[in-house]
């Protein structure tokens, strides 16, 4: 294509690098401006060893020419580096990046009026650890051979890392690089453990800056102000948390069964929609309660600290029949459920809620439910299957959407499934398939239960079949077949699937009444025969009992 005069106002935005010079700054890799390979391997932060010199292009503008029209025709091929400047209006002078001119021919193709040859120059510069990016730091750094520091999260003044095991040894340098290369960052910290306990918070360890957690985030225009290091906040949901808001209007209404420090229900307490707001963890609750008023919207937001259960059970449960013997309602009742670890198994609460009312259901709750999807399968299926068999009900008709939310990890998306309470669901008579005693969504064991795996029953089955095998010894013993025949009665009422506690104190207990029984009715010892026959080993069975107590 032609190219325009570049000497001219009219023409000189048209201006466009050759796709080779467009190739060379995508990648951004020239060899005379890489750290020094020195510095690999390196676990403490020593800002001096990245100092280097490089050789690089300039152009020196004549006087009669316009200086800025000449930058404006070269503004591409610009060095550009961090806390560098290569525009230097009082010498008149262009510093150009080497891996795109090494020579006059190389500006050939712009026409640059006025200039010639003799207007390029080369000179040595000095850079250092300054004057790179923290991700051009990292490559230099880290292990060639394994995966780098792909991601953060920035919530308020706090980056929060979650590294993995081969980057522990470089965390030290890693929040030092991250602490003094990205903008605004007081603290940085990494996560130790998973989000696996009471209120959904987790464990981090200080890497560098000041031990101070108490932040301030600014999300879709709402500001949440809260302590990062007590309650949960996942800034990878700001386009979740807008996407939700949108569906509702001014009267329609939002039950937030773990409402966190408010990013459903504030923004839609906003729109003028009246809100009821819970969650568990004391520290989530406070800051609710304060991010409400600090928003401005206290007046339609009633924010309660209640086990999620419960909440739905009670306040849920009488919402929805006060408000459908309302005349005057004429807008939606939606309900969030973001535990995506726990919640979807807890829409089995909802089955049979109205069971024991005499209420005409006319405005159904839309609830939306968030769940982890896992395996190769498609995910869409995988969520919906998942709320079937939580609530033994198939969605039909009343499924509005099943919507990707974000990826977590290879074969593991967080998937929002948004369906419509019916009354099939609600006046069932269908049992929970859970005990009272373990309904709190956030017990550890609850949790530790429900990742049970078929690996983890086997162990107990084979713990049995070992208990058999000690006992099946003494059948073949004379004067043991009748004991040996009890006790296999009463191993096989034992039901190894029952709750792992439960089967191991069957276990305990059976070993405790053999033992007992033996040394109450111990038999008067006798002489032994001339010829000594083998016996039953007391001894070895006693021990094999000892090791089937897990």
């Amino acid at each position: 294509m032609r190219i325009p005069n570049l000497f001219t106002n009219k023409f000189s935005r048209l201006v466009s690098i050759p796709s080779r010079w467009r190739h060379y700054f995508r990648n951004m890799d020239c060899p005379d401006l890489r750290p020094p390979a020195a510095v690999r391997g390196m676990t403490v932060l020593e800002r001096e060893a990245f100092n280097k010199q490089a050789k690089v292009p300039y152009l020196k503008v004549p006087g009669e020419l316009n200086f800025n029209t000449v930058c404006m025709a070269v503004k591409k091929l610009l060095l550009k580096m961090e806390r560098y400047k290569p525009v230097r209006t009082e010498e008149a002078k262009i510093i150009l990046h080497p891996a795109g001119v090494n020579s006059w021919d190389d500006l050939k193709e712009l026409k640059l009026d006025g200039l010639d040859s003799d207007c390029l120059g080369w000179e040595e510069i000095q850079i250092g650890f300054d004057n790179w990016r923290y991700d051009e730091i990292f490559r230099a750094v880290l292990p060639e051979d394994k995966e780098g520091l792909s991601s953060f999260s920035k919530v308020g003044h706090v980056i929060h890392l979650n590294l993995k095991d081969h980057l522990m040894p470089y965390k030290a340098l890693i929040g030092e690089v991250i602490k003094d290369k990205i903008a605004t960052c007081r603290t940085v910290v990494n996560k130790l453990d998973t989000i696996d306990n009471t209120y959904r918070n987790f464990a981090m360890e200080l890497l560098a800056g000041e031990e101070d957690y108490q932040v301030s985030v600014k999300e879709n225009g709402t500001v949440y102000e809260f302590d990062f290091s007590k309650v949960y906040w996942n800034p990878r949901l700001s386009t979740e948390h807008e996407k939700v808001a949108k569906m509702l209007r001014k009267e329609d209404v939002l039950l937030d069964i773990y409402a966190g420090v408010g990013p459903f229900s504030i923004p839609v307490a906003k729109k003028g929609c009246s809100v009821l707001a819970n969650d568990l963890n004391p520290e989530s609750y406070k800051a609710l309660v304060h991010n409400c008023k600090k928003n401005k919207v206290e007046g339609r937001v009633k924010c309660f600290n209640r086990n999620g259960i419960d909440f739905i059970r009670e306040e849920v449960k009488t919402f929805i029949v006060e408000i459908n013997k309302k005349d005057d309602f004429k807008g939606t009742i939606n309900i969030t459920m973001n535990l995506p670890a726990l919640a979807v198994e807890h829409l089995e609460h909802f089955v049979g809620l109205l069971s024991n009312e005499t209420v005409t259901i006319v405005h159904f709750p839309l609830v939306h439910v968030y769940c982890f999807a896992k395996g190769v399968e498609d995910k869409k299926d995988i969520a919906r299957q998942m709320v079937k068999d939580n609530m033994g009900i198939e969605l039909g008709e009343n499924l509005k959407e099943i919507a990707f939310v974000r990826n977590v990890s290879p074969n593991k998306d967080m998937m929002r499934v948004s369906f419509y309470l019916t009354n099939e669901i609600l006046f069932s008579k269908r049992e929970l398939k859970r005990n009272r005693e373990a309904e709190n969504e956030h017990s550890p064991r609850l949790r530790k239960m429900a990742k049970r795996s078929t690996k983890n029953r086997q162990q107990v089955k084979q713990v049995a079949k070992k208990a058999k095998n000690v006992f099946a010894v003494t059948q073949g013993k004379k004067n043991n077949t009748k004991k040996a025949k009890e006790v296999s009665t009463k191993l096989k009422k034992i039901n190894v699937n029952a709750k792992r506690e439960k089967a191991d104190k069957n276990f305990q207990d059976l070993h405790a009444q053999i033992v007992s029984k033996k040394q109450n009715n111990k038999p008067t010892p006798k002489p032994l025969p001339a010829k000594n026959k083998s016996q039953p080993n007391t001894k070895q069975m006693e021990a094999d009992l000892d090791k089937m107590q897990m």
